[in-house]
């Protein structure tokens, strides 16, 4: 049974789970001959594909640390990551071997390795690998330092483990599925869970733009059963569906977050595969998943409700997660606590405030601490994480949305939280995104819409859903949004636009 496929240009590459099991013992005895050694880090510069993820596990049955930097995000960034973490040996292809000589921090690691290299299986094994304990670190990661220096995000064994039984429940994993995945988290758990991923045909690090033709035929070659990505990657798929022909029938399970999911994407999605599960994730890079909800769960009822200046309904919290709302502090630190000083600060029903949450797969700090004061604080002994997402619980108990909590408008005039108003104005169809924020004192709609522009009928529409939150001024321009999913509104670089 294969363990991972991929098929590029339609050209077959898969491997087993002996294969990648044999791989990845003989890549970690051939690192260890080499000189890594337990807790030591190794920066990986090797694309989602079959060849990664014998890397990837090598690198764990060694005992050293896997490192992930993002090569967009540019060599001030990857110069500032290679800082933090000191990589002992560098893995890539050719070509990431010439942005590793033209990265002053990277140039002086000392064991350089090629991916060919990597991959061959005539390494002999070791019996003196070290066996990784639970509290050993394994992976690491890092924020985009957009804000400054950039945080390090390590992941021990044991939290690998807890997030892989988290997302194995949240999102149903069984032996024997075929999962067309674009997230690299839910491979490692399609590999714990006797689960084949099937990785798409296309150049994923930018969903939005997406090609779907590779994807369409490896759907009509293998007939995979479920599939997980962003917002702005299942927009295309939705998209070509409805133009070209419908790809997206066949699925029994459809997973998306990384992002707001918004219900005309559910209810698109639905139609489209009238068969499948269609379930948005909430999460974060430090907890992942926190909550979910499928669309057959939002009703007609909490669909309205979204509509009706009340945020984004993400659902209950996942078994395993500890999730509350506090009082909105966001930006200063919060001290120290005891359990019933904690309860006292929580919301009650329906008030809005900070998210914040605990549990085995929520990462509980950064490395060297950078970054804890602003995002971690203690109720008695337990570390308890601030999402930095606003948002509140209804009656049943059910999670809503608001949006981030630096992105609240607050002057004069009241208090008003981005999703409050950006949920209602995502659901007209002749919009494919918006952002609400104050520049200057004045309260702006920003509305990137469908066609070049706004017409003069649809600028009255907007201008009457949005009245009761007293919008000075509607503007048409194409927003920002993340690197990594392309569906985020990315706040901080369209202030930048704005201007001072």
């Amino acid at each position: 049974m294969p363990a991972i496929i991929e098929s590029p240009g339609g050209k077959e590459y898969q491997i087993s789970f002996a294969e990648l099991d044999q791989l990845a013992a003989s890549f970690g005895s051939y690192l260890y001959r080499r000189g890594v050694r337990k807790e030591e880090n190794v920066l990986v510069f090797v694309p989602m594909s079959v060849a990664l993820y014998p890397i990837l596990l090598g690198i764990f049955r060694s005992g050293a640390t896997a490192v992930f930097m993002d090569p967009s995000a540019g060599l001030t960034h990857l110069n500032a990551c290679s800082r933090v973490c000191r990589p002992k040996a560098f893995v890539g292809s050719t070509k990431a071997h010439l942005l590793r000589l033209l990265c002053s921090e990277m140039r002086g690691i000392p064991i350089t390795i090629q991916t060919k290299q990597a991959l061959r299986c005539d390494h002999a094994i070791s019996d003196e690998l070290p066996e990784p304990a639970l509290h050993d670190p394994a992976l690491m990661t890092f924020t985009s330092g957009s804000t400054g220096q950039p945080k390090a995000a390590v992941r021990t064994h044991g939290f690998l483990l807890a997030q892989h039984r988290a997302l194995a429940d949240s999102i149903k994993l069984e032996p024997g599925e075929l999962d067309l995945t674009t997230l690299p988290i839910f491979v490692l758990a399609n590999l714990a869970s006797g689960v084949t991923s099937l990785l798409p045909d296309a150049n994923i690090s930018r969903p939005g733009t997406v090609k779907v033709e590779g994807i369409a035929a490896q759907i009509d070659r293998y007939h995979p059963t479920r599939t997980g990505g962003s917002p702005a990657f299942y927009t295309q798929l939705a998209e070509f569906s409805e133009t070209k022909r419908n790809i997206l029938s066949g699925f029994r399970k459809i997973y998306t977050g990384g992002a707001p999911v918004f219900p005309g994407l559910l209810s698109r999605l639905q139609s489209l595969a009238p068969d499948a599960e269609v379930t948005a994730v909430y999460g974060s890079t430090e907890a992942e998943p926190i909550a979910h909800v499928s669309y057959e769960e939002l009703g007609s009822s909490a669909c309205q409700r979204t509509g009706a200046n009340v945020g984004l309904l993400a659902g209950k919290p996942i078994p395993g997660i500890t999730c509350a709302v506090i009082g909105d502090s966001w930006g200063q630190p919060v001290d120290p606590m005891t359990e019933s000083e904690f309860s006292r600060i929580q919301c009650g029903a329906n008030q809005p405030g900070e998210i914040v949450v605990q549990g085995s797969h929520v990462l509980p700090g950064y490395l060297n601490g950078v970054g804890d004061q602003e995002t971690k604080f203690k109720v008695d002994e337990l570390v308890w994480h601030r999402t930095g997402d606003a948002g509140y619980f209804d009656d049943q108990k059910r999670l809503w949305l608001l949006g981030r909590c630096a992105a609240k408008v607050q002057d004069q005039r009241g208090l008003v939280y981005p999703f409050a108003v950006e949920c209602i104005i995502q659901d007209f169809e002749f919009v494919r995104r918006c952002a609400f924020l104050s520049h200057q004192g004045v309260r702006l709609l920003l509305v990137e819409p469908i066609g070049t522009d706004l017409r003069e009928q649809e600028r009255a529409k907007l201008s009457a859903a949005v009245k009761p939150f007293a919008v000075d001024e509607i503007r048409v321009m194409k927003l920002p949004v993340d690197r990594r999913h392309n569906a985020k509104i990315d706040y901080p670089r369209l202030r930048r636009m704005l201007g001072r």
